[in-house]
């Protein structure tokens, strides 16, 4: 992300429109019914939070026989059960307490774990389009904070929620039983109460949304310096990658603020409102007339149960927060799970490709605003034969390559394998055909062996994983390492050098043995003695390939069967690269450029 975004964007977020009450609600919906798999556990936990909740306006209800009993009308019986009562009561709530918590968190951790790998697959069958549209650290975030959000909302919120909610409801109805008239207070301020809640709930929504976007700026910052970090320590940039971050982390902390004011003012306002109620209350049982009425036991089960009243509107007006963090956090989560897939509605499945490829008026453009990639490309591979693409950067060599494993599908024209459409294939069978190098090679933080293996359905032997190791030149200082084939290869492979981290590669496009090789600039980043191993492993690998390569270095492509050279999207000059030199026209003037290059001892082609 650009400092300009990064430090820009509050202003394009600021204008993002607030979530309605209904689609909230629908929302909330939706993420409740990844509950419903678990709908027995959720019961049990139903079952415990009701009785909880029962216990409250028992213990209100008690104190009336305890004290009249005890204290007025000097019941010794009363005095001798009463404290078991209690004690009953107590292991009662503390058993229903236990059941309520451990159940409504299983359900809700196995609703997160359901959510993150659903989420988690649906990237895997995600375009290529949305990765380069989507910051990697918004994705993490939504793979790490926000569903953290959501497993809050679903769990400690919906306990609050029913729990609480039924406390409230039955310590009401029996100040209710004790005194009707109480009814009117509450009815007025129901209404009060709702609004001051409504208006919170609106900027718990707005905050929430923004401190979400903040925290994947923060996460694709962090992700650019650790991945970079020979870079920003080469050029100094450790200042500016502070001052970065900073300023992310600060806004964010300002948005947490904001948050956290809401809800600290609106918490005590709700409870202000809850205390003038029963104040009113309190005075009005205490007035002479209704005084006549009511026994002292009866007074004091009144004033205990307005004073377990006040705990639950607490939590239930904390809770509000909670919950719109979980509903925006659910939001952000549904619309990963909404983006589209990878078109795969190819039916045809081809066991093993001759090798024949062809472009049919090929045109690809990437975005509406930008001039096309490639503008009506049309050209045929045969089976086995070896295809150079030139020209600079921009010219769309890496859009020719990218469309035949359909990692883009072309805008105009089409592609075809065999005389067969791509898109008639299934994406798995298409991309069984080609194996692909490239310059920036992949490799994940596992043993060499699992390595070379990505991606075979069956586990190579040892013998075989030797096999191509010693083809791509690899072996030998595989043996070298501590562990050999189980030796780890650290983050994105950095304990390896570029040589070893690119035969590595190889191998693993030797094991898979497509018969179609895309090599993406395999050697443009390597020393003299590196490129040598690797020349020579390309060399094995090209021979039961149909093959095509992305070269910047033209001396490494000499020898190919033919050369295209691409110009802003089109092809301008293709032959081999005596017939290209003899014509003295684009591929001349940049092999000229590069005439130091004429001398390198080695060629991919031979």
């Amino acid at each position: 992300m650009s400092e300009k975004n990064t430090m820009g964007g509050d202003k394009t977020r600021s204008g993002d429109p607030v979530l309605s009450g209904a689609d909230a609600k629908q929302i909330y919906r939706r993420l409740l019914t990844h509950v419903r798999p678990y709908w027995r556990m959720f019961v049990f936990s139903l079952s415990g939070m009701l009785i909880f909740a029962a216990t409250e306006p028992l213990f209100a209800a008690m104190m009336k026989p305890l004290i009249d009993g005890s204290f007025v009308d000097r019941d010794l019986d009363m005095v001798r059960t009463m404290p078991l009562w209690l004690v009953g009561l107590f292991v009662v709530r503390g058993i229903a307490g236990f059941i309520n918590t451990y159940c409504l968190s299983w359900v809700g951790r196995r609703v997160v774990a359901d959510l993150r790998q659903q989420m988690f697959e649906h990237l895997l069958r995600a375009p290529t389009r949305y990765f380069d549209n989507s910051g990697s650290g918004h994705i993490l975030a939504k793979l790490t904070y926000n569903v953290e959000n959501v497993a809050n909302a679903s769990t400690s919120a919906v306990t609050t929620l029913v729990r609480d909610g039924f406390t409230v409801i039955g310590l009401m109805a029996y100040m209710l039983y004790l005194n009707a008239a109480l009814s009117v207070i509450f009815l007025v301020i129901g209404p009060v109460m709702a609004g001051a809640v409504k208006y919170a709930t609106k900027r718990f929504r707005r905050h929430s949304r923004r401190i979400q976007d903040r925290v994947g700026d923060i996460t694709h910052i962090a992700q650019e310096v650790i991945d970079g970090n020979r870079v920003v320590k080469a050029f100094g940039g450790q200042d500016r990658a502070a001052r970065r971050f900073s300023f992310i982390n600060e806004k964010t902390r300002s948005l947490q603020m904001k948050m956290i004011a809401t809800e600290a003012a609106s918490v005590p306002l709700v409870q202000l409102i809850s205390a003038i109620a029963i104040g009113v209350v309190v005075y009005l049982s205490t007035m002479q007339g209704l005084k006549e009425n009511i026994t002292v036991g009866t007074f004091m089960s009144f004033v205990v149960a307005m004073g377990l009243l006040l705990p639950p509107v607490k939590r239930l007006t904390s809770v509000n927060a909670q919950l719109q963090r979980g509903i925006v956090a659910a939001e952000s989560l549904f619309e990963l799970l909404d983006a589209e897939e990878e078109e795969d509605r190819g039916t045809r499945v081809l066991e093993r490709a001759a090798g024949r490829i062809e472009y049919r008026n090929v045109s690809h453009c990437y975005s509406e605003d930008k001039a096309p990639a490639v503008t009506d490309l049309n050209l045929v591979v045969e089976p086995g034969e070896k295809i150079a693409l030139v020209g600079h950067s921009g010219s769309g060599k890496s859009t020719m390559a990218s469309l035949l494993p359909r990692f883009y599908d072309p805008t105009t024209g089409e592609i075809r394998i065999d005389d067969i459409p791509i898109r008639d294939l299934t994406l798995a069978s298409l991309r069984d055909q080609i194996s692909l190098v490239s310059q920036d090679v992949v490799l994940f933080n596992d043993t060499i062996a699992n390595n070379i293996a990505y991606g075979c359905s069956v586990p190579p032997t040892t013998s075989e994983l030797k096999r191509v190791a010693a083809s791509a030149h690899a072996l030998d200082f595989i043996r070298e390492l501590p562990q050999g084939f189980q030796t780890l290869v650290g983050d994105r492979g950095v304990l390896l050098s570029g040589g070893q981290r690119q035969r590595l590669a190889i191998a693993r496009a030797m094991l898979k043995d497509a018969p179609i090789l895309i090599l993406d600039e395999a050697t443009s980043a390597l020393d003299t003695e590196a490129e040598r191993y690797i020349q020579a492993a390309l060399q094995e690998l090209m021979q039961r390939c149909t093959t095509l390569v992305i070269a910047h270095r033209l001396s490494t492509i000499e020898n190919a069967d033919r050369i295209l050279v691409l110009q802003a999207g089109r092809i301008v000059e293709q032959g081999r690269h005596a017939e290209l030199m003899a014509l003295d026209g684009y591929y001349a003037r940049l092999h000229r450029m590069q005439f130091h290059e004429a001398d390198a001892p080695h060629t991919v082609f031979a």
